[in-house]
């Protein structure tokens, strides 16, 4: 039952490089990485004011517009809610790295 020790060991040793990187190609998955965070950060930020700047209107709404009382329940309202949110933590990522990777093609070539 289960993997036995000498293939565990073989699947192991089969995820270990044989090239050595070099100090230039550490620094650039060191960038990328940084740029990949930074992504993230910034579409964290984002969806956090996203989130609020479509909560309020739509709670608002469902108080106040009788259309909006009689047809958009709980689940409506989260959807609303959500899909702002989303939209504006992917698209806020994808531009900041694309970005930073832009900043560090120019870095490369000067």
């Amino acid at each position: 039952m289960g993997i036995s020790s000498e293939m565990s060991d073989l699947f192991s040793s089969s995820k270990k490089s044989f090239v050595i990187a070099s100090p230039a190609e550490d620094a650039k998955i060191l960038r990328s990485k940084q740029c990949t965070q930074e992504g993230v950060r910034q579409g964290a930020k984002a969806a956090a004011i996203a989130s609020v700047a479509s909560a309020v209107p739509t709670l608002i709404a469902v108080r106040k517009i009788p259309w909006a009382k009689a047809n958009l329940n709980y689940t409506a309202q989260a959807l609303i809610i959500s899909s702002a949110s989303i939209a504006a933590y992917f698209i806020t990522a994808d531009k900041t790295i694309l970005e930073c990777a832009r900043k560090n093609t120019q870095y490369k070539s000067t």
